[in-house]
């Protein structure tokens, strides 16, 4: 089973809210979910994003693997920090 982080839209139509939850990959997007570990508003001026910092390092401990966007949100927040390879000294040592 595949467990993904990722979010889900609540909210009204043209009144995006989401969730960043964690769940397996083959759940539709508003499907069952394991566990809820923030949630992230566009709407408001400046984007409002609340995470919980532990269930999120629990989570990533145990092998989940966040999507592209909340990969994002969480280096926006100061969570996730991935080292940027640099692709012409990668290919050097080689």
């Amino acid at each position: 089973m595949a467990v993904k982080m990722r979010l889900t839209r609540v909210g009204k139509k043209k009144k995006p809210f989401y969730r960043v939850v964690v769940c397996d990959s083959r759940v539709p997007r508003q499907g069952r979910y394991l566990d809820l570990v923030g949630t992230y508003d566009p709407l408001k001026e400046p984007s409002e994003i609340k995470l919980d910092h532990d269930k999120i390092r629990t989570w990533l401990s145990k092998g989940v693997q966040p999507t592209v966007t909340v990969k994002r949100l969480l280096r926006i927040t100061g969570f996730y920090s991935e080292p940027k390879e640099d692709s012409v000294n990668a290919q050097s040592e080689v």
